[in-house]
């Protein structure tokens, strides 16, 4: 009793520390440091220290994680995300809604580059906002799209979601990759869905874009060719047992590379900057990963994912019963917690739960991550939305949360629908793996 009593302090005070704007990764270390401490004894909490940081970080699996940073920051720079959605926008922009149908499309390509949805928002956000300011958008639609658009670079592979899970779960990054493929397109679809309609009710919301002709549209898309190429060589490589996900994402990052050089758009300087902020952005997410391997011993200690195992069975629901009640958790979560915090706090409690009710876990991989996409547009935290804001200032918060409300509801729409059809999740990595 006095080890789960400790385990619910530990939790109170990771999420008071949370609360004060702690980072993520400090919090963690601080409650479960001294969480095992008090638990195991000075000698376990700083062998534990000593060790976990140097196993943890020489696991060569981990290399998938600045790759992929790497290539989202280099097809940024050289200009390709534009290029991305150019070609969507030559095509259907001129339709009512269009450059917001756009935006979409954008969104998921870059989110197949960058697999970051902070990255996905804040590009496509300066590279579509002015242009659907121009042609009079309504502001609740623009900046929700931008928003809602951005999340995608969690689901769609690479997603670094996908594999933050798969790390804390020791499930494979590639058929997690693969898993979240047809969801991605799936929930693009639904975002462009959302836009046609509400313009077609609603034409002052988003009206017609510029007409292009056929010969203007086949430019913009084969302008977007070589990156198309690298996400169909990086995605297809690894469906095809060509690539394992680490040599993917070195064949993508440098492919990207060779692209900015022969394109004369990625100079030297460009260059060092892409590495630049490659490295802080794959340094905090390793800093995450590492105090989680600090948390996780002081939870199992603790006694606190047996407790909550033990609630579950006492319900008595079924293996979808348990799982609509985990996701719904997830949910309320996030609209409190950050998406990564969240993982690593509640996977060690839900995870084995979801192992004895016989639950594959590739699938509610996907489920998670999607759950953790929502929470990037949910109220109060929302951290897609306070993106969208640095970068539109003269749009109230209450204006861009409105205008996600939609596509939080479509987000939803896909959850259910990926848990009534799990094999839209399962199809891609059952083919490949057997």
């Amino acid at each position: 009793m006095m080890d789960t009593t400790a385990g619910l302090v530990g939790i109170a005070v990771l999420f008071v520390l949370l609360a004060l704007r702690i980072p993520v990764a400090f919090a963690m270390f601080m409650v479960g440091f001294f969480g095992i401490w008090a638990l195991n004894g000075l000698n376990a909490a700083t062998s534990l220290l000593a060790s976990e940081a140097f196993t943890f970080g020489s696991s060569p699996e981990l290399l998938v994680i600045p790759l992929f940073i790497l290539m989202g920051n280099v097809a940024s720079i050289t200009g390709m995300s534009r290029q991305l959605y150019d070609a969507a926008y030559a095509v259907i922009g001129s339709v009512k809604g269009g450059l917001a149908s756009a935006t979409v499309i954008g969104c998921g390509g870059f989110a197949a580059l960058s697999g970051s949805s902070v990255a996905s928002a804040l590009t496509m956000g300066k590279v579509a906002l002015g242009e659907m300011e121009r042609y009079k958008y309504d502001p609740r639609l623009s900046t929700g799209v931008v928003a809602a658009g951005g999340t995608l670079g969690i689901l769609i592979p690479p997603s670094t979601g996908f594999v933050i899970y798969a790390i804390l779960t020791e499930q494979s990054i590639g058929r997690l990759f693969l898993a979240g493929v047809f969801p991605g397109l799936l929930l693009v679809s639904l975002f462009v869905l959302a836009v046609t309609v509400l313009c077609y009710l609603r034409p002052e919301y988003g009206p017609a874009g510029p007409k292009t002709s056929m010969n203007e549209k086949l430019v913009a898309v084969s302008k977007a060719g070589p990156i198309v190429a690298v996400i169909v060589l990086t995605i297809g490589g690894i469906y095809g047992g060509l690539f394992s996900p680490v040599e993917a994402a070195a064949v993508g990052a440098g492919a990207v590379i060779l692209i900015g050089f022969a394109m004369r758009s990625l100079p030297l300087v460009a260059l060092w900057t892409a590495a630049k902020e490659s490295v802080v952005t794959t340094a905090t997410v390793m800093l995450i990963l590492i105090a989680a391997h600090m948390i996780n011993p002081f939870l199992a200690l603790s006694h606190i994912p047996t407790l909550v195992g033990g609630f579950m069975d006492g319900l008595d629901l079924s293996a979808t019963g348990v799982l609509l009640v985990i996701l719904l958790i997830y949910i309320i979560l996030g609209c409190f917690l950050e998406g990564f915090a969240m993982l690593v706090l509640t996977l060690p409690i839900f995870f084995p739960i979801i192992v004895a009710e016989g639950i594959d876990p590739i699938w509610f991989g996907v489920l998670v991550v999607l759950a953790l996409e929502m929470g990037l547009i949910s109220p109060p935290v929302g951290l897609n939305v306070f993106i969208v804001k640095s970068i539109a200032p003269k749009v109230s918060l209450g204006q861009i949360f409105s205008g996600v409300a939609l596509f939080w509801f479509m987000m939803l729409v896909t959850l259910v629908i990926l848990v009534m059809v799990p094999q839209i999740s399962l199809f891609l990595p059952t083919t490949m793996f057997g």
